[in-house]
């Protein structure tokens, strides 16, 4: 995880990598039923969520912690991951906190790791893979210019259900 030690930094948000000290706080998230109807994984304890945190480390992901400018207030969690670098993509990723949704978090965390991915990385693609009843995020998407490319029909099974999931991809214009 070299390559994340820069932190990014706006007039609000600070996006820092994520530390074993933000166990507690990916917990929190990823354990939460609100955060986790629209998300692929949950824990249900500590000692599980310690699996994520390895998930996190692996070069294969570049995962940000997304807090209050002083670092006091844990929004959530954003980045990208499955980054080929030979195919030059990644698929994009963010989770908030309830207490923190519709403030504009998400609105101004996501162009922060797009333009990372893009600039830094130099990746061509960034995907989101979105569940397709999720209306909130799939509307961010499309604010944030990723472009719907199609529908995966049945393309999971969660809690048992199939559901189909919206493909969003936004290219590198440089």
């Amino acid at each position: 995880m070299s390559e994340i030690n820069q932190i990014i930094k706006t007039d609000r948000l600070l996006l820092r990598e994520i530390t074993d000290l933000d166990l507690d706080n990916i917990f929190k998230g990823l354990s939460n039923p609100q955060v986790i109807k629209h998300y692929g994984i949950s824990f249900d304890s500590l000692e599980a969520t310690k699996e994520q945190m390895c998930w996190f480390a692996d070069e294969k992901q570049m995962w940000w912690a997304i807090c209050s400018l002083d670092n006091q207030t844990f929004y959530g969690a954003g980045g990208l991951n499955d980054i080929d670098k030979n195919e030059k993509k990644a698929e994009i990723g963010l989770w908030l906190l309830p207490e923190h949704w519709g403030k504009g978090v998400m609105k101004e965390a996501l162009p922060l790791i797009t333009t990372f991915g893009f600039e830094q990385l130099h990746l061509n693609r960034i995907e989101g893979f979105v569940e397709t009843d999720n209306s909130n995020c799939k509307k961010a998407m499309s604010k944030l210019d990723f472009q719907l490319e199609k529908t995966l029909i049945d393309f999971e099974i969660k809690n048992g259900v199939s559901i189909n999931v919206d493909v969003y991809a936004k290219h590198n214009k440089n």
